[in-house]
């Protein structure tokens, strides 16, 4: 039996155009502001980002240390438009912690 292992891929290997596709935008809700009393944010990500992927690109973008990337994936619910039955979207979202001090900034914007 042989075993595979994905590697990260690397700051310098990953393109701000790249990073820029990985994380859609933050999720501002009411839990997502209570978890950033505990260093935790939460962005909505691209549905084949992995979580080294996700880790650089925050790192990079917003220039904190990552300690931790958990994912999750919400399903998209059956609703009702103009009348007809549809589908929204399903939604990977990433909740990210950082380091001890650490902290991003939503109201300004990224240069």
């Amino acid at each position: 039996m042989s075993t595979t292992t994905i590697k990260a891929p690397k700051a310098s290997t990953m393109s701000k155009e790249r990073m820029y596709q990985v994380i859609r935008a933050p999720l501002i809700t009411e839990k997502a502001t209570l978890l950033s009393e505990k260093n935790q944010f939460v962005f909505k990500v691209s549905d084949d980002a992995t979580k080294p992927e996700i880790k650089i690109a925050i790192e990079t973008l917003f220039k904190v240390k990552v300690t931790a990337v958990n994912t999750l994936i919400t399903k998209g619910k059956t609703k009702r438009f103009k009348g007809r039955p549809g589908v929204r979207s399903d939604v990977k979202k990433a909740f990210v912690t950082l380091a001890e001090g650490q902290s991003i900034d939503f109201t300004t914007g990224l240069a």
